[in-house]
């Protein structure tokens, strides 16, 4: 039998050599032009019939108005016949070639030679007090008029290259600013798309719209768009790890292209993610398939290939989360307005002239305003031409504000560690402590016609998932309650008992279609909070008022719809907070949530009264400078409900990890590019353990708990991107999922967890506690590297088994709850 390499050998000498267009140029390059037509070889018609059918697909999409205006200049030419190939030889230097002009005459040009000059030149990154952005809009819009007058994909790219060049924020978001005021005053109608695509999503989370793209799918577009072959793509793929970094190495050796003449831009970008989006039923796939070809195959130059993948594979790596979006957004209406906007603008050389504190202030006060409304109706779609009309104003949070059917980001709660410490975090105010229960946080919208919708912690839609709640919502609104969103836990019930169930039990529900007749896993909805009634907002309400409010106009329903169970307490009375703490876990909850009862007005923060009745970001903001001003003084903790910010005023205390006294010796994998101040990082980390009898690894667990800064930047220094110790996907490793870089398995970590549950989404053990799942860790620490172990000495799938039927055991008498980490509600946050 042949071995693999002689196989090979054979295969490569069997095989015609690959032929591309280049190869056709080359040999036609030497000759000049002549009237006759050149000889025909195989070779030349292969790559002449490939040219012409690029060719027509692409007069086949051109826009009706382009075809009626052929059709009124004269008679129709035939694209066949009348294509022309113009030769560029080999040594043709890098720079920007023009060709005929004729329409229906097919070009070719130097691919590296492609880029937009004019973008490429802007410093984008420049402090938006001295950047010109009336005049590099002025001459954008002047050279995009000779291109269909819509701003180019280039000049994002230009933003995107530099955001990526820099870790520092404050670069980054004076990047966006400036990409911002200059689509602000030269193209306005662009600046919604390249929102959109600066953050990653075509779509608001609750109507997300997904691309549906494989991996396959774009490795055919780079293989036949760029002229690789399966061994070429893989090489690529090794050496840099990156969808987008193999797309601009493919560009970059690529010495011609077919070219259409029209750039890409922001709107046709963003135009054919839609398209890629909602492309459902026969022929789908294919269709997909073209608009991916066709994005690479318009690009100009490397970057704009990098990026145009990138966006593809929805991992762009700019550093430019949720929250510096909204910053941008927020200081790029301080400097510019659209023609026709009047709201109020100020020059840069007049900001420039302000002291630091008053820039600062003035900032704030534009990006609290942006950020709140966002928080409470987060929709691009709605939120920035709203602001392009009246500016950072008090009226961007009446105008895109609250509403019905839209979920505002819900608030989150400060962690501590055990009771002692929320003790005295809030010790001398009144507070409620409520279960926290083990289920799935959710937020009930109903309309005066009755419509209801469902949404998750993270903003889906849940409407499908739970039609018995919807069924509910009748007979548990009471009278005179016409509107209402209310938030709760959905949590599984043993409807003959009322005995909570765990988490696991949750998530065997269907989530799509599920019919009330079929359903198998029971839940009840228990209730914390009411936002809004009746037409009106409740934020700004302290929680005694809306919790009050809740209970008395809502019905209950046992074991159905219920209030979460809660005593109110002082700090004084830790005897009490002590037992109902014991009674939670008892019941297998994760803990209890605290919560400030009422807003306070305290002497040591002279907070007043009309300072609280003013919306929460300009009474948190007057509430801190005080406290600041103070020193040593405590801040006053409201008692409203502050969207998408996570305070003191509520708090989670959660069984701490010494539930656990083992420890795993587990070894990291993979990791993830991190979000907000871990974007420089790898956060969380993919961690597992050892299959002795395969040896393979297993993923147990991501962890993104117990590191330093210090250890943060020595494991990204030792897991640098392009070294030795990143590798391509191993094949070795058993994990479903896709991280950003896989790890040279090298290290041992000592890690702490509160239990093992069973998971459907790590391998870790499967097979030997459950045939379906495998096993995973609850709220992993990190403790240190175990410098003394090999891999080899890892905590091995048998070990892991051994301690979840041991944790079974106990789980008897009730002491344990269960959990799929990975669905947890309140994870702690990046």
């Amino acid at each position: 039998m042949s071995s693999p390499t002689k196989k090979r050998k054979i295969n490569a000498n069997s095989s015609p050599p690959a032929r591309s267009i280049k190869s056709f140029f080359q040999g036609q390059a030497s000759s000049q032009p002549s009237d006759k037509e050149p000889d025909v070889t195989e070779q030349t018609l292969s790559d002449e019939a490939l040219a012409r059918k690029l060719q027509a697909e692409w007069n086949e999409q051109e826009d009706a108005t382009s075809v009626a205006q052929d059709a009124s200049a004269g008679p129709s030419i035939d694209t066949a016949q009348s294509a022309q190939f113009v030769p560029i030889p080999s040594d043709a230097p890098a720079a920007p070639v023009t060709l005929e002009k004729e329409k229906n005459t097919l070009s070719l040009q130097s691919a590296t030679g492609a880029d937009d000059t004019i973008s490429l030149s802007i410093p984008l990154d420049q402090s938006p007090q001295t950047f010109d952005a009336s005049r590099w809009a002025t001459e954008l819009a002047s050279h995009w008029a000779t291109q269909g007058g819509d701003a180019s994909y280039a000049l994002l790219t230009r933003a995107f290259v530099l955001a990526n060049a820099t870790t520092s924020r404050i670069k980054i978001v004076d990047t966006l600013v400036n990409l911002l005021r200059i689509l602000i005053q030269g193209d306005p109608s662009s600046v919604l798309p390249a929102v959109w695509l600066a953050t990653n999503s075509i779509s608001p989370p609750y109507d997300e719209i997904e691309l549906g793209l494989g991996g396959s799918s774009i490795s055919k577009a780079l293989k036949k768009i760029y002229g690789l072959d399966n061994a070429g793509l893989k090489t690529l793929y090794n050496k840099h790890g990156d969808a987008g970094d193999v797309a601009f190495e493919a560009k970059k050796r690529q010495s011609f292209t077919l070219v259409k003449p029209k750039p890409l831009k922001i709107k046709g970008v963003y135009q054919s993610l839609t398209k890629i989006a909602t492309s459902k039923g026969t022929g789908s796939q294919e269709t997909k398939q073209r608009i991916v070809e066709k994005l690479l195959q318009d690009a100009r130059g490397a970057e704009e290939s990098r990026y145009i993948v990138r966006t593809l594979v929805q991992n762009l790596r700019i550093g430019a989360v949720k929250t510096t979006m909204l910053i941008a957004l927020a200081r790029a209406v301080l400097y510019s307005r659209p023609e026709g906007a009047s709201f109020e603008v100020r020059p840069p050389h007049e900001l420039a002239r302000l002291k630091k504190d008053e820039l600062t202030e003035l900032y704030t006060n534009a990006e609290e305003i942006v950020k709140a409304s966002y928080a409470r109706h987060p929709d691009y779609n709605d939120l920035v031409p709203c602001l392009l009309e009246i500016g950072p104003t008090d009226e961007l949070l009446i105008r895109c504000g609250l509403s019905m059917h839209i979920p505002l980001r819900p608030m989150l709660g400060s962690i501590t560690r055990d009771l002692s410490d929320m003790l005295t975090k809030l010790q001398g105010r009144a507070f409620s402590c409520e279960y926290k229960y083990d289920g799935q946080r959710a937020q009930v919208h109903c309309d005066e016609q009755g419509k209801v919708s469902i949404f998750s912690r993270h903003l889906e839609t849940m409407t499908e998932k739970y039609p018995d709640l919807v069924s509910l919502v009748p007979e548990i609104r009471g009278e005179g309650v016409s509107s209402f969103i209310l938030e709760g836990e959905v949590v599984a019930v043993d409807r003959e008992n009322g005995d909570l169930q765990p988490f696991q039990t949750l998530t065997n529900r269907a989530k799509k279609n599920v019919e009330i007749g079929e359903i198998k896993v029971n839940v009840c909805l228990f209730a914390f909070d009411l936002m809004y009634l009746n037409g009106e907002a409740l934020l700004e309400r302290p929680f005694r008022e809306r919790r009050e409010l809740l209970r008395s106009l809502f019905v209950e329903i046992p074991r159905h719809f219920t209030w979460v169970k809660s005593i109110d307490a002082q700090s004084s009375d830790s005897e009490a907070v002590l037992e109902f703490f014991k009674s939670a876990t008892d019941v297998k909850c994760e803990g209890i949530m605290v919560k400030v009862l009422d807003n306070e007005i305290k002497n040591d923060t002279q907070l007043t009264k009309d300072e609280i009745e003013q919306p929460p970001e300009a009474a948190s903001a007057k509430s801190s400078a005080k406290t600041k001003e103070k020193g040593t003084r405590r801040k006053a903790l409201l008692s409203t409900y502050e969207p998408d910010k996570r305070l003191e005023s509520w708090l989670k205390v959660k069984k701490d990890y010494s539930t656990s006294s083992e420890t795993l010796d587990l070894i990291p994998v993979a990791g993830w590019h991190g979000q907000g101040r871990k974007a420089k990082w790898w956060s969380p980390i993919l961690l597992a353990v050892r299959n002795p009898e395969t040896g393979s690894l297993e993923a147990v667990t991501k962890c993104m708990s117990g590191f330093t800064d210090k250890f943060y930047q020595s494991n990204k220094d030792r897991y640098a991107e392009g070294s030795t110790n990143v590798i391509s996907r191993p094949s070795y490793v058993e994990y479903h999922g896709s991280p950003d870089v896989w790890f040279e398995p090298q290290e041992v970590w000592e890690m702490a967890f509160a239990d093992i549950t069973l998971s459907p989404t790590y391998p870790a053990a499967i097979g030997l506690v459950s045939e379906e799942r495998g096993l995973s860790l609850r709220f992993p620490r990190f403790l240190k590297v175990r410098e003394d172990k090999s891999i080899d000495e890892a905590t091995t799938s048998d070990y892991l088994a051994l301690l979840w039927r041991k944790q079974m055991e106990r789980a008897v008498d009730g002491k344990e709850a269960n959990q799929d980490p990975e669905q947890d509600e309140e994870d702690e946050p990046e």
